[in-house]
């Protein structure tokens, strides 16, 4: 069968594909161009017109049994990490199941991954500057460039196909909640200083929404869920590559610099740290020849010195924001391996800074050094979603609390955390509420004298001392600290918002002013002023009711909401951010 790819386009890069040779190279292959963005009439309504069309021409394709392309992400990440899915596309193709057009399609997720991507980088956008309109000068630039330079491997991995029939059967057959607002879940714990109160109602239970959604509502919900599980596989397949690895080793393991042949043997750790977690690579061979390989792929990026000791070679990140922007990018390829890991770790990094302060004012609480792990796995939970416009740490049929429980369980097995043999004294309060079914992961039917669950029964935990385990930990939390260190620039920024702003506006400043820290030196993260991740704070806030939105003469303009105009709020927000973040 032929196999037929959907492109979005902008109007200005719909203009010269359309003129070029390869547009005509396309459309023989069997792609066609939509818009970006299906609301393009003069008076900004829907074209109704313009989605019956694709809807029709879509259907026939099915119809026809040909294979759909599509790209959920809109555009290629500039980040490194996977972007958040659209899904238009898919939903057409919903529809037309739903409406009896089609018996049944097999949806494939597919991960692509990149040893060193041809555009070079995005380091343009990045510092704020707009996306250069595409050309046909620029291709036969790309083109000669790519045949110039050496840019390794790419690999393209398909996944386990599944029946969208199956699967919207079983979406009818749950009971789906109705989803809570960022607001609603993390306020109360930010506000009321009370990291255990998030998501739970008045009697100290958690409390999903399990009211009945009517047709519309469950449609798009179910849309919704559906190209995040896709998305959340394609990117669980894809490969990680040696550069992956040495940009995110020297980033947060070795960025004052590190000689060749223990950079040689954290790699080898790292490639099977990879393969414990059920991740694939997208190389082989000898690791030092592997490192050698990717630190001449990432180029200017990477200074390498001589050592006055066997005449070793130091390899250290170069200082320079663009070559930061340049590996952190790379480096975000491991970013979803490590992300439960690595929020497990800053977790423990709050609670056991909270637990040394209450004991230090005299507070009677467990020893500064023990961790309720039911309590552990909340705040985790708090900090996961604080960060959803970062990564998908779960799927849509799973819970963070599975999620998490889990990293503890490898963190663990790994001896990095200890489950402490100490017996709490009498005036010690254990953790006294349990999860609710619908989000715990114990089993009605699990003997009460079995192993399982003991094990599954609340337990205080320690970090362990060892040093090799203490410093994979400081790891875990340096790999979220350029992410924290932005929210944290952001939090500190918003006291500078007096009056309304446009979005547009206020996004603009808040980049200059993080990379005003960076160049500075005030930032201990250059990468945390990426442009990107200035868009996803000010996203964050606006979804966690911190700045509220106001339209003016067609423009949107933010300013900050009723709870937080208190300054006290403010740095109630700054300090919770705080709490996790590795100083």
């Amino acid at each position: 069968m032929a196999s037929s790819g959907a492109y979005r386009s902008t109007k200005a890069s719909w203009r010269w594909l359309r003129e070029l040779p390869r547009s005509t190279l396309i459309r023989k292959l069997g792609g066609f161009f939509i818009r970006r963005k299906m609301d393009e009439t003069s008076d900004g309504k829907k074209d109704v017109l313009y989605r019956s069309l694709l809807h029709a021409y879509t259907e026939e394709l099915l119809q026809q049994q040909q294979f759909l392309e599509v790209y959920l992400e809109g555009t290629r990440s500039r980040s490194g990490k996977p972007s958040p899915a659209r899904a238009g596309m898919l939903s057409i193709v919903v529809d037309a199941l739903c409406a009896g057009t089609v018996p049944d399609v097999l949806i494939v997720p597919v991960g692509i991954s990149y040893d060193r991507i041809i555009e070079g980088n995005y380091n343009s956008e990045q510092l704020g500057k707009p996306k250069k309109n595409e050309s046909l000068w620029g291709v036969a630039c790309g083109v000669f460039r790519m045949l110039r330079k050496n840019y390794g491997c790419v690999r393209v991995d398909f996944t386990q196909p599944f029946s969208l029939k199956e699967y919207l059967n079983t979406q009818r057959s749950r009971n789906l909640p109705a989803p809570l607002t960022l607001e609603q879940i993390l306020i109360p714990t930010i506000i009321a200083a009370r990291p255990d109160q998030g998501l739970v109602n008045g009697e100290g239970e958690e409390q999903p929404d399990y009211r009945e959604l009517s047709d519309e509502p469950w449609r798009r919900q179910v849309i919704a869920n559906l190209a995040k599980h896709v998305l959340f596989t394609a990117s669980k397949s894809s490969a990680i590559m040696s550069t992956h690895i040495v940009a995110c080793l020297l980033l947060y393991r070795h960025r004052q610099g590190v000689l060749l042949s223990r950079l040689v043997e954290d790699f080898f750790n790292m490639k099977e740290e990879v393969l414990s977690r059920d991740f694939d690579l997208g190389f082989s061979g000898n690791s030092e020849d592997v490192v050698i390989h990717a630190i001449n792929l990432l180029g200017n990026c990477v200074n390498v010195t001589s050592s006055n000791r066997n005449t070793e070679f130091v390899i250290a990140p170069s200082n320079t924001v663009p070559a930061l922007f340049e590996l952190n990018f790379y480096s975000n390829g491991l970013f979803h391996v490590f992300i439960a890991d690595a929020i497990i770790a800053c977790s423990v990094l709050a609670m056991l800074r909270e637990q040394t302060a209450e004991v230090c004012q005299g507070d009677l609480g467990p020893s500064p050094t023990l961790l309720s792990q039911e309590s552990l796995i909340r705040r985790a939970a708090g900090l996961s979603h604080f960060l959803s416009n970062e990564v998908l740490v779960a799927q849509p049929c799973q819970t963070v609390y599975q999620v998490f429980h889990e990293a503890v369980t490898r963190l663990i097995q790994y001896g990095v955390l200890i489950v402490a043999e100490e017996e709490l004294s009498p005036s010690e309060e254990p953790w006294p509420k349990k999860f609710p079914e619908p989000l715990a992961w114990r089993s009605d039917e699990e003997d009460e004298d079995s192993d399982f669950g003991e094990e599954q029964r609340d337990r205080y935990l320690k970090v362990s001392s060892s040093s090799e385990h203490q410093e994979f930990f400081t790891f875990l939390q340096r790999v979220l600290s350029p992410v924290l260190e932005a929210y944290s620039g952001a939090a500190i920024f918003v006291h500078s918002l007096l009056s309304p702003v446009s979005e547009r506006e206020y996004t603009q400043k808040l980049f200059k002013y993080l990379l005003t820290r960076t160049e500075k030196g005030v930032a201990s993260y250059g990468e945390s002023a990426t442009h990107y991740l200035v868009k996803n704070t000010v996203k964050t806030f606006k979804e966690l009711g911190v700045l509220k939105e106001r339209r003016e003469s067609g423009t949107c303009h933010l300013e900050l909401s009723a709870t937080f105009q208190p300054q006290a709020n403010r740095n109630k927000l700054l300090h919770y951010i705080l709490g996790f973040s590795l100083l």
